[in-house]
């Protein structure tokens, strides 16, 4: 069975500024999601499912059905606050939905086989995408999920700081924790995090999360269960966020494994407007060397 690609697409892009979702960066107008998807359909995935809000059905259709029609299957996905909710009551200052774990919740009928997630705005690189669909074919199962690792020095940007799940190993070099890190940045060679949590330093080699997960599809009613707990302990919390290492960290807690697949790949991405020029750069870098062609679908 051929792996899935889910694409979280309903994010406010707020330190943006703008829909980066839909931005042309390749010299064809291409979005980092194109390029995404490319991988995907190179390395084996047969689906992808983008997770967005409703109001961008008609954006999203029209951008990448005319690519895409006989490449790869497609599937769109609403997140919507009530959604997976069961009846709750939410309350009235609650105004967006409930964070990257709910939104993958919300894909649980249109994904029935193994499947990645990735951010829309995130490029990941091509052998990471190969090494996902190579665990999710092989060796993906109720217990055992994977995430991908990037060293943390390759994900700072140059114009601000930057947050980054950081992953703590076990022994064996799988997942024992994943922690949210704070305004990282670096300065005189060091790179640090201001967010009065220790240690204040972190190693240039240190393992992240740039929200490259592998789950098998029991993963959805697993998380559905934790987020029927996360909704009645913070539903009167308007800002809470129900994220993936919430899900993550639970399941490992509860006997799971969740390998990190170390990868060597390039990953760039646009966190504020002043990124887009290097991520143009770079994505014609990779083309002159042969990595993609000029124009991807043509």
């Amino acid at each position: 069975m051929q792996p899935t690609l889910v694409i979280l697409a309903a994010g406010m892009a707020s330190r943006y500024g703008s829909m980066k979702q839909i931005q042309g960066f390749g010299p064809g107008g291409e979005t980092i999601m194109d390029y995404s998807i490319y991988d995907a359909i190179r390395a084996g995935f047969g689906k992808v499912a983008f997770i967005i809000r409703r109001e961008f059905a008609d954006d999203f259709k029209n951008i990448f059905e005319p690519k895409l029609d006989g490449r790869i299957a497609i599937e769109y996905v609403f997140q919507e606050i009530a959604s997976f909710t069961e009846g709750t009551v939410i309350p009235e200052e609650r105004k967006k939905p409930w964070g990257t774990a709910h939104a993958v919740l919300c894909a649980m009928d249109a994904v029935k086989e193994p499947f990645a997630v990735i951010n829309a705005d995130d490029f990941y690189g091509q052998s990471a995408f190969q090494d996902a669909a190579d665990f999710l074919i092989n060796d993906c199962t109720e217990s055992n999920n994977a995430i991908i690792g990037y060293d943390l020095l390759k994900t700072l940007s140059d114009h601000g700081t930057v947050n980054r799940g950081v992953c703590t190993l076990d022994s064996n070099g799988n997942l024992a924790s994943i922690s949210e890190r704070l305004n990282i940045s670096e300065k005189e060679g060091k790179i640090l995090c201001n967010d009065n949590q220790e240690p204040h330093e972190l190693a240039r080699d240190t393992s992240v999360s740039m929200n490259f997960w592998c789950f098998h599809p029991s993963f959805f009613s697993y998380t559905q269960k934790v987020f029927r707990e996360f909704l009645q302990n913070n539903i009167n919390d308007p800002k809470s966020e129900f994220f993936i290492p919430i899900v993550a960290d639970r399941f490992i807690q509860e006997g799971g494994t969740i390998e990190v697949i170390p990868t060597a790949s390039e990953w760039f991405g646009v966190t504020y407007k002043e990124d887009a020029p290097a991520v143009e750069k770079s994505l014609h870098a990779l083309i002159n060397s042969g990595e993609y062609p000029e124009r991807l679908w043509s």
